[in-house]
């Protein structure tokens, strides 16, 4: 194993219960978006362990070296190496059956979660899914104490960031031709929300 591989202990702790929701989310897709693939380790257990489909990894470039080490030592066929993307610039130009993005709205500002969800509604292919992890508000209300807390962190650290309310989301999400489709409970007050891309009805 190489030692200077960037390592989150979130990411290890998190990874086999969102690979039970994908497994099945992503029975049918073979192809993947990851937005935000921070460490790589994500990218790397959920492409060893979902290998009918093609996981492509992305960030922004200065994690792409630490991305690149986790890549290169898994060997595997079915994970590309990062593409740049930072969601209020330049998008990849090919479409993608899925795209999941994992602990990313809270710590983007507002506009860009708007850019977020812009960017995937252009690049997901028509009937795929967008699932999206990470902790949630309802109605302006937190879900936890310990929710409530990571917000007053996140928002001394940056004033732009802080957990997002789900009806807003759902709001951009609509605006983008993204259908809400799933609330998954995941543990230590996590969700996975799932938006599908509307289907386009063939011309008769």
């Amino acid at each position: 194993m190489n030692e200077s591989k960037p390592f989150s202990e979130a990411c290890e702790e998190n990874k086999q219960p969102i690979l039970t929701v994908l497994k099945e989310l992503f029975a049918q897709a073979g192809s993947v978006l990851e937005i935000g693939s921070g460490t790589g380790q994500h990218a790397v257990y959920f492409a060893e362990s979902l290998p009918h489909l093609f996981w492509q990894t992305s960030d922004r470039p200065e994690n792409h070296p630490g991305i690149e080490l986790w890549v290169e030592e898994a060997g595997l066929l079915n994970i590309g190496h990062p593409v740049s993307l930072d969601v209020a610039g330049t998008w990849p130009k090919q479409n993608y059956d899925a795209v999941f993005s994992a602990n990313t709205t809270h710590i983007m500002s507002w506009p860009e979660v708007e850019h977020l969800f812009k960017g995937v509604g252009r690049v997901l292919q028509s009937g795929g899914c967008f699932a999206l992890y990470g902790p949630f508000n309802y109605a302006g209300e937190y879900t936890s104490e310990s929710n409530r807390s990571f917000d007053q962190w996140l928002k001394q650290r940056d004033p732009m960031s802080g957990i997002r309310n789900f009806e807003d989301l759902d709001e951009i999400a609509r605006n983008n031709d993204l259908v809400f489709q799933e609330d998954i409970t995941m543990p230590v007050n996590n969700r996975i929300l799932v938006w599908c891309k509307k289907t386009i009805p063939d011309s008769p």
